[in-house]
């Protein structure tokens, strides 16, 4: 595998010892208030409940000075989770982003206490859409055997061990770390219309054991999935998708790697949209958690032991320019709308971080200045959601 890259690898990822005192560091600066780190689950990791998204932007080098220096300052202050996906910006936000890391390592901030992920799934495309796809796939896929015209959905998402274990590799060299702390399949419910529900689950198997043998090859500490549509839709949707299901061959794919029939899978984070618009996650009672209960995806996720992270936090950057009419008014001392949408998501319980995609200089102030803001009490948030 070529990853165009030369840069030495940094050891090293997050542990509960680093993040707890970057957290308690950040807390007496005044950089964060109470409530902005969440505990990532046994592993007591502190995770800021706002993390840095690297999705938009042109693929040029302006984005990517922006981009790195984003993700430096947000590690300085107090924002220590950083997302980002092989995909994006045809796979140049990863260098963006292991340059920005690096400015902060430079800076005296251990690279222990940073939580960095990234996505595979989506055809990462370096350099841009070739004129050829057909050719290209024929070339770049199936002639290097990463996959097969069986593997794609819709024309741009790859569904197969070979990919998802380049992806991880891409990611780990451009970002120019030893090991990723969480790497996630992305919107793998894209295939479910095309090849059913079950072929997309055995797919799935596949590549959980591509990143259970990653795990124990120290080149990643976590996997979960990303998601759009599949944990938000009522659950007789053909594109819905069980949690419980997805541990259950996380769980397989485990024990079939070690050899042992009580090994622990390493299947602990999912993310999907959630915002004042898109609330599925924490009003929609869908998800059957396999301990007799049917609870919303968060209620679900927690009696699963899964982390949650929030993508589209701002909706597209609609929710930047105005909140809906209960959540301003009640929200009203915080000063925009972009705080006012971050500080509604970071205070949903069960959520542990909202993803941000920083586009502007401003966007990063109000990510900072709404960390230093103590999360709305969850009584007070409840209220939210009454009506009028």
């Amino acid at each position: 595998m070529n990853f165009d890259s030369d840069l030495v690898l940094l050891p090293g990822y997050a542990n509960a010892k680093t993040t707890q005192a970057y957290a308690e560091s950040h807390l007496e600066a005044g950089n964060a208030a109470k409530g902005h780190y969440s505990d990532f689950l046994r592993a007591r990791l502190q995770l800021s409940s706002l993390g840095v998204g690297t999705f938009g932007g042109r693929a040029e080098p302006a984005v990517d000075a922006r981009i790195a220096a984003t993700v430096a300052e947000a590690l300085m202050k107090g924002v220590n989770v950083i997302d980002t996906g092989a995909h994006y910006r045809y796979g140049r936000s990863l260098a963006a982003v292991g340059a920005g890391v690096r400015t902060a390592i430079q800076q005296g901030i251990p690279r222990e206490a940073m939580f960095l992920m990234s996505k595979g799934g989506f055809l990462t495309l370096r350099g841009g859409p070739p004129q050829d796809m057909s050719a290209w796939f024929n070339r770049e896929i199936v002639e290097t055997g990463m996959g097969t015209a069986d593997d794609l959905a819709k024309g741009i998402h790859l569904l197969s061990p070979t990919y998802i274990n380049y992806q991880l590799e891409l990611s780990r060299h451009l970002m120019g770390v030893e090991t990723l702390d969480a790497f996630l399949v992305d919107q793998p419910e894209v295939h479910t219309p095309e090849i059913g529900k079950e072929a997309m689950h055995q797919k799935l198997a596949d590549v959980f054991e591509v990143l259970e043998r990653a795990v124990q090859e120290k080149r990643l500490r976590f996997y979960g999935m990303s998601t759009f549509e599949a944990l938000r839709v009522e659950t007789d949707d053909p594109i819905f998708t069980s949690m419980a299901a997805m541990l259950g061959l996380a769980e397989r794919a485990a024990q079939k790697i070690t050899g042992d029939e009580h090994a622990r899978h390493h299947f602990k984070i999912i993310t999907l949209p959630f915002n004042q618009v898109m609330s599925e996650g924490f009003t929609r009672f869908n998800t059957a958690t396999g301990k007799g209960n049917i609870a919303s995806p968060l209620q679900a996720a927690y009696q699963l032991e899964l982390y949650v992270m929030a993508s589209h936090t701002l909706f597209k950057g609609h929710l930047a320019q105005q909140s809906l009419g209960l959540v301003s008014d009640r929200l009203s001392e915080l000063s925009n709308a972009a705080r006012q949408a971050m500080q509604f998501n970071r205070s949903t319980p069960g959520l542990g971080t909202s993803l941000v995609g920083i586009s502007t200089s401003e966007h990063l102030d109000d990510m900072l200045a709404t960390a230093k803001t103590r999360p709305i009490p969850r009584e007070d948030y409840l209220t939210l959601y009454q009506k009028a």
